[in-house]
């Protein structure tokens, strides 16, 4: 089984990368709306989350010349995962895509890879943490720039039956020094009705870059209400989200579905 909210990380090295910084366009488009947990598939098994995201009422405006509108837009990622060991997981999005957005017929908007190192069986500790390292190619109404980096620390706390976790992102697109890394941290809340039923309070947020926040109107936060369900054949996240600030799309909703390719065999 993989994970509902999706967070996995290892071994809190934020390392070299940090140097190599600069703001993603502020407020971007997105495939993945998502909590790492740091739950990931088992060794030697493939893991496939499909990712679709629909902004009811958002910016009626490009974040960037040529860029897609949020408002109406339909937005995903097809999350491809492989267990490497019980402490690393290997993932590829692709197709990054817009299903629909205003102006344009659906587009495919690149592809990402990711490396996830994680505290072996992370569901399983009291206290988890991990770290992912994204890496995009984008197409230029995706993203102003066409490569860019995540680098995604996740610490939390299994407390049964609540789960307390914290993802305090940062995104570059590899210009200018680590001041102009965008800071764009995810907190999630839930609790878990059963094992296989949860809900959860979840915030995603853009304060602008290390060096200079933008003042609270200008940033981009919204707050999520989310639930979700671990099934012998898939696994679902679905939610909707409010922004609260003026740069913020107002209503959004998301929907996560995933499930094991090649489970392990029970003995």
């Amino acid at each position: 089984m993989k994970r509902s909210v999706k967070s996995r990380q290892t071994r809190l090295a934020l390392t070299g990368l940090l140097l190599l910084a600069a703001p993603v366009v502020v407020f971007a488009q997105t495939d993945e709306i998502q909590v790492y947990d740091a739950a990931i598939a088992d060794q030697g098994v493939f893991n496939v989350m499909v990712h679709s995201n629909f902004t009811l009422a958002g910016r009626k405006t490009a974040d960037f010349p040529g860029g897609i509108i949020p408002n109406h837009s339909v937005n995903g990622a097809v999350e491809w995962a492989y267990g490497v060991t019980d402490w690393m997981e290997q993932g590829l999005y692709f197709p990054v895509y817009s299903a629909f957005s205003d102006g344009r017929d659906g587009t495919l908007n690149g592809f990402k890879i990711r490396e996830l190192f994680v505290k072996p069986h992370a569901d399983e500790q009291t206290f988890f943490y991990g770290v992912n390292f994204e890496f995009s190619v984008n197409y230029k109404y995706w993203e102003s720039r066409h490569i860019t980096s995540e680098i995604r620390p996740i610490i939390g706390l299994h407390l049964k039956p609540w789960d307390i976790i914290v993802n305090p992102i940062v995104d570059t697109n590899y210009t200018g020094g680590p001041g102009n890394l965008e800071f764009v941290p995810a907190t999630r809340v839930a609790y878990n009705l059963n094992d296989k039923w949860a809900v959860a309070l979840e915030s995603y947020s853009d304060f602008g870059t290390l060096r200079h926040f933008n003042a609270a109107h200008d940033q981009f936060q919204e707050g999520w209400l989310t639930i979700d369900h671990q099934g012998k054949v898939i696994n679902i996240e679905t939610g909707i989200g409010i922004g609260y600030t003026a740069d913020s799309d107002k209503i959004t909703l998301k929907l996560m579905v995933s499930r094991d390719i090649n489970p392990k065999s029970k003995p």
